[in-house]
């Protein structure tokens, strides 16, 4: 089980977060018409092994967008930290 040490409410279970995407993933302008751009950002994804940035809410706690950085071969987590105020 992951357990996230959220900044507002300290430690807690992966269980009361939703996954909301990687991290470094760059959305294309709203009125970008380009439909390759579009295609990349909801279909392209790279599977990486080792640290990786995610987007995850803590949905059942302070309701705070969170980037969490998660190393893929073994699931520790190195850091925790605000999305607002993180460089994603």
């Amino acid at each position: 089980m992951l357990r996230f040490d959220c900044p507002c409410c300290g430690p807690r279970d992966h269980d009361e977060f939703r996954y909301g995407g990687d991290a470094s993933v760059r959305r294309p302008a709203h009125n970008d018409p380009d439909p390759e751009a579009w295609y990349a950002y909801v279909y392209i994804r790279k599977n990486p092994a080792g640290l990786h940035r995610e987007f995850w809410q803590h949905v059942t706690g302070c309701r705070q967008w969170l980037v969490v950085e998660r190393d893929t071969r073994n699931h520790v987590i190195s850091s925790v930290a605000f999305a607002r105020t993180s460089q994603a």
